[in-house]
């Protein structure tokens, strides 16, 4: 994967423009689209913590769960609830030094544990690594992980 590239203009971009600035991320973009989740994350008052799963850690996904992308796309309510899994919101977007290992609540209200290892483990006991950290944007900060989390 290449890093996504960090700049001013992106400073200037919420989380979802930031995303949609990368080819990396193309899967995850549509998928928020299709879930209706785009104007929920442009919100320029919020402050976001995005778990941004690459497309390959999509397609992975999608073979360990035998669903198409059409499939995965077509049940809202669960892609809302996978998608929500990924996002943090809170007071302040949580930045690499503020991830500690614990337990914390997303979006979709279930939790999230980060380990002792600074991975990202999901209620199934799936864990997923975090390859690239602090990329800014206006209404948040998005983490790149290679792997897509389940809630239970």
């Amino acid at each position: 994967m290449k890093p996504p590239m960090h700049s001013q203009q992106m400073a200037k971009m919420n989380v979802v423009q930031v995303a949609q600035s990368n080819s990396d991320f193309s899967v995850l973009v549509e998928a928020v689209q299709a879930a209706g989740l785009t104007g929920m994350l442009s919100d320029p008052n919020a402050h976001y913590t995005i778990f941004a799963p690459t497309n390959e850690a999509f397609m992975q996904a999608m073979k360990e769960t035998g669903m198409t992308k059409a499939q995965l796309f077509a049940d809202k309510a669960m892609l809302r609830k996978v998608l929500g899994y990924h996002v943090i919101s809170g007071d302040m977007a949580m930045y690499a030094k503020d991830v500690k290992p614990g337990n914390v609540m997303t979006a979709s209200k279930d939790t999230l544990m980060v380990t002792n290892q600074g991975k990202l483990m999901d209620e199934n006991g799936r864990t997923a690594n975090i390859v690239k950290t602090d990329i800014s944007a206006t209404n948040g900060v998005v983490h790149v992980i290679d792997r897509v989390l389940l809630p239970k």
